[in-house]
This record gives structure tokens, sequence and C-alpha cells, in this order.
């Protein structure tokens, strides 16, 4: 069977959900991924979702907007179904109260003894954890900390959206939605997997130290001394006040091996600025400048292809803040059809989880 992908745009989740039933009937499936518009009500469409699926494995979560093979959605649901010859088995473990603190050691001791394997003798190039996060709980950072320190295995996933209410995001697994929580799924692949992550900026070149931070709430206060919005405003030539004008084409990033690793901006706070991801005291970031989106994505996909032979799919962790400058530039469509020939799903998120807490970046599971 492969992959097989499916989406609907029905209004009654009813109807939805026996749409995305029928387009997926004959897959001898081990695993549902799916991504729900925030318009539905998260408690009928866990329930649903679970119930046209049986005895599989079904999770997901609330987006910004959605992605299959060939277009950018919304107010849908797109899903993903895997046979056997994909994902040999696969476990989901969901860690709730995130904001009463983060304590992975029991959801990693749990996919353990599934696995009956300790996670530092498992087979990495086989073993992929997919993680999906509240996007609203401010916790990514210490859940990808923690699982990174706890364990080597690639984790990869996004941070779940509500369409830019901000008000509640919700993870889905066992049938029922969560907020304030995060899921692991550690997935048993028969081929393995790839990473590509593709975050569109070039390095301008200015570079900032965080010299006074408020870790809790994302805010850096001062940059090399200097309150940290002048001394931004400064590297991009305009005026304080008008210094979220510039923040989508030009966050800044850690430069990790000569990539950078996004941080956006969301905010002024006075003087300083709040990002979407915390910068610690101590970090040295660089200014970053907007490149091509949909040239730079064909072009990752097309080295990953000669690399790999073939894909058989891909999930697509997709930034809101990226989907917003396509809804800008009006390539949102062209942006799509970058993913036309390879079964694809994904969502807009708020964060990208890849080795750290990330945004303003597309992060994508590849399927061998």
């Amino acid at each position: 069977m492969g992959i097989v992908t499916a989406f609907s745009k029905k209004e009654l989740i009813d109807d939805l959900v026996s749409d995305i039933k029928e387009q997926l009937r004959g897959t001898d499936a081990r695993m549902v991924m799916y991504f729900a518009s925030s318009a539905l009500n998260p408690a009928e469409i866990g329930e649903k979702m679970q119930a046209a699926f049986a005895d599989i494995t079904v999770f997901g979560c609330t987006t910004a907007g959605e992605i299959i093979s060939g277009q950018m959605l919304t107010d849908s649901v797109v899903a993903m179904a895997f046979g056997p010859d994909v994902v040999e088995d696969v476990r989901v473990e969901v860690l709730e109260n995130l904001k009463e603190g983060v304590d992975v050691k029991p959801m990693l001791a749990a996919l353990e003894n599934y696995y009956k394997t300790p996670l530092d003798e498992l087979d990495l190039t086989r073993y992929v954890g997919i993680v999906l996060i509240d996007g609203l709980s401010g916790a990514e950072e210490k859940i990808m900390d923690k699982l990174g320190y706890r364990t080597n295995l690639t984790i990869i996933g996004g941070s779940a959206g509500d369409n830019l209410s901000f008000k509640e995001t919700f993870i889905y697994a066992n049938g029922r939605p969560y907020t304030n929580s995060a899921l692991l799924a550690l997935v048993k692949l028969k081929k393995g997997f790839d990473v590509i992550k593709t975050e569109s900026f070039d390095i301008m070149g200015p570079k900032f130290t965080v010299t006074k931070a408020n870790e809790a709430e994302r805010e850096v206060i001062e940059f090399d001394g200097k309150p940290a919005a002048v001394a931004y405003s400064d590297a991009v030539f305009c005026k304080p006040i008008e210094a979220i004008n510039f923040f989508m084409h030009h966050p800044v990033g850690v430069i990790i091996d000569g990539k950078p690793y996004v941080r956006s901006p969301q905010k002024l706070k006075g003087n300083s600025l709040v990002f979407y991801c915390t910068i610690p005291e101590g970090m040295e970031v660089a200014l970053l400048e907007s490149t091509d989106i949909i040239k730079d994505t064909e072009q990752a996909i097309k080295e990953k292809l000669q690399e790999l032979g073939s894909i058989s799919g891909m999930i697509n962790f997709h930034c809101i803040l990226r989907t917003l400058e396509l809804d800008t530039n009006g390539t949102a469509e062209a942006y799509g059809e970058v993913f036309s020939e390879i079964p694809t799903i994904g969502f807009s998120t708020y964060g990208e989880e890849y080795l750290a807490h990330i945004n303003q970046t597309s992060t994508i599971l590849i399927f061998k």
C-alpha cells in the first residue's frame, strides 16, 4: 500500500470523516496521521477520526492551515495512511499538564517498555520520533531540550495552531483532544527516513549577543548591552517603532555549521523584543534576510530526490509565518504545487521542532 493521502472540506464532521475514510478505504494502514482545522469541534473530530480507523494508531493536531499534495488549504482535514511496507510499528505517548512542569522520563520509559529495548540501543536509521505540542504552551524548548538530553533519536514535528486566534490549540491521540499537552510518536520504519530543513534565509552579517533576557517570556531585553529594539532597528536602518515592519523578512538566527536556525521576533515590548522562540542570555544570533521560499523548497526536494533516488511520502511542518509571506506575495498556490508529485501532508505551525524549537522554517520528514 505504501503511503496514501486524503483530504476533505465537508462542513459536517460526520460527512468529512466519512469522506476521508472512503478515500483511504482498502488500505492496510498501520498508522493514520491527520491535521485538522481548529474550526472543527475538537472532541468530535478526535473521537470520530479514531472510530473511523478502529484498531489503528491515529493521531494529529489542530492547525493554522493545512497542506496536501499540490495544495495549500484552510478549513479542512488532511490525512496520511501508512502501510506495513512503510511503518512496521508505532507507539504514541502523551505528556499532559505542561504548564505544571515538563518531565519526559515516564513517556520515554513507556516507549522503552513497549519496544522492549532501551532507546539508546534502537537502530537510529529506522526509528524516528514525531512530536506534536500545544502551540500556546510555551513549553517547546523544555520538551526538546529534555528529549535531546535523554535520547539520541531524531525527533521532528510542530506546534499545533488555531488559525491565528491564539486562544486554544489541541493535539489528538487515543480518540480525544488534549490541550496543554504534547505527544511523542515513536515510529519504527521499514526503510528508514530523512529530513529536509529549509528556512529560505541568507545570513546578512550583523551579529548580536543577548546580554539580558527574560527567558520565561521569550523576551530579549538587551543585545550587546543596548536595548534590544534599538540594536535591531539600527541593524535594519529604521526607527525602533518601525522595527515590526522588518520582522518577517529580517528575523535572527542561531548559526550552526553555517546554517541558520531561525528565531523570529513577534512583537515590541517597550524597548525589548519578544520572540516566538527563547533566546537565552549569552547566545549569539545573526541578522537574516529572506530569500525565495518556492525556489529554495524546490531545490531542497530536488537534491533529496537525487540523493535518495525516490521518496515514498513527506510530512511538512511549515511555519505560519512562511504561509503568511506566501499569502502576501500571492504565491501560496505555487508553493502547494511544489509537492504535487510526492504524497504529502502538512500544516501551518506555531513553531517547528527539529533538534530544538525553531520557526519560520519548513521542516520536512521524508519517508524512504
